[in-house]
């Protein structure tokens, strides 16, 4: 496989995740010195689902029964939301975008196990957008991985290791959004990519913003306001981190089929003497342990940084958590180190479309447990 000595493109990269809160876009540009990637964001932004479309996202992913007609009317309107998206970021650039990076929306991932391959669902179909926006577009990045026996996700860690490593230090950047996961980078990451590895550790965001939606009439916990009012069980979080998700060594992927509102119900049904404070309290510094956990039982080197991307890492409470739970690393966002935290995942397909077009290869075996590397995405033109 070659690459081009220089390239510079003008890429869209479309992403939504397990909190299905909307369509996060970036309009970044991609530089390709030999090899050596860089990316400069102009412009990023997320487009809310329409509530109607938001809802019946919701259901298919809680496995409520759907006719085949409707899961194909569902993708045509995911398709045509992100088309919307893309058009609408391009408008703030001068000049047309070369391809668009879509990595759909997640309705259902099934790691393999017990003999079997995976299977991942992603809704929104890049030859309907690539068909109304009339931009080449990559999409379904996660199949090819799956195909040859990985896990399919995640996918961030080969970004994380062109972007983010760093010659001498050890890092580990943790994506905090709907589930969170994290990418080990050794020092010199990007030119031993066999050392380098990642997977789901957490539910992230997406309990703490199903708690708060219910005890609270919020979207979400605004900076970890509620969450601080509380006081944290730290009886129930030790119990909760028995369980086998948080166990089983890497590589391993979760979603909303494990970290689903009938999870949720389980627990809330165990903190019956705790006030509506205090649950929320409790469900944050969940999320804080099982990250600090994972990094103390499956990373070879503990830390010396930690950069936070996705929407947890403008949730002070929390980053306050994991500073002391992860001390002596020094726990920062990837806006810090020049990767917005709130495109950083849209960035991510951005680049991986790119990787894609050139015929390199996505995925990072290390990573996700497939037998070898492949070319990840379809193209439509």
């Amino acid at each position: 496989m070659t690459h081009l000595t220089t390239d510079k493109i003008l890429a869209i990269g479309l992403m939504s995740g397990t909190s299905v809160d909307g369509i996060d876009a970036a309009l970044v540009e991609i530089c390709d010195r030999q090899g050596i990637l860089s990316t400069n964001l102009i412009a990023g932004h997320t487009y809310e689902y329409e509530a109607d479309l938001r809802r019946e996202i919701l259901a298919v992913c809680a496995g409520e029964p759907r006719s085949l007609q409707q899961i194909c009317e569902l993708d045509d309107r995911i398709a045509e939301s992100f088309a919307k998206a893309a058009l609408a970021i391009r408008q703030k650039g001068d000049q047309p975008p070369d391809l668009i990076g879509s990595h759909g929306q997640t309705v259902f991932h099934r790691p393999p196990a017990d003999q079997k391959m995976g299977y991942t669902v992603q809704l929104g179909r890049g030859a309907v957008i690539a068909e109304l926006t009339g931009i080449k577009t990559v999409s379904d990045f996660r199949v090819a991985d799956i195909e040859v026996g990985g896990q399919g996700a995640p996918l961030v860690p080969m970004v994380d290791a062109l972007l983010l490593s760093h010659p001498t230090k050890y890092r580990a950047c943790q994506n905090i959004g709907g589930i969170s996961n994290v990418t080990y980078l050794p020092p010199n990451a990007g030119a031993i990519p066999e050392q380098i590895f990642g997977f789901d550790n957490g539910a992230g965001n997406v309990l703490m913003d199903m708690a708060t939606q219910k005890l609270f009439g919020q979207p979400f916990d605004r900076d970890g306001a509620i969450a601080r009012q509380g006081k944290a069980n730290l009886d129930l979080i030790n119990q909760w981190l028995e369980q086998e998700f948080f166990l089983i060594p890497p590589p391993k992927s979760t979603g909303r089929e494990l970290f689903s509102p009938v999870y949720l119900e389980e627990l809330l049904g165990e903190c019956q003497d705790l006030g509506n404070y205090d649950i929320l309290a409790t469900l944050t510094e969940f999320t804080a342990r099982a990250i600090a956990k994972s990094y103390r039982d499956f990373l070879p080197v503990f830390p010396e940084e930690v950069l936070v991307g996705g929407g947890g890492g403008r949730n002070g409470y929390l980053m306050e958590r994991l500073q002391d739970l992860l001390k002596p690393a020094i726990v920062q966002r990837t806006d810090d180190f020049g990767l917005s935290g709130d495109s950083k995942e849209a960035i991510a397909f951005a680049v991986l479309g790119y990787l894609r077009i050139k015929e390199r290869y996505g995925n990072l075996p290390s990573v996700t447990g497939a037998k070898r590397s492949v070319l990840l995405g379809k193209i439509y033109q």
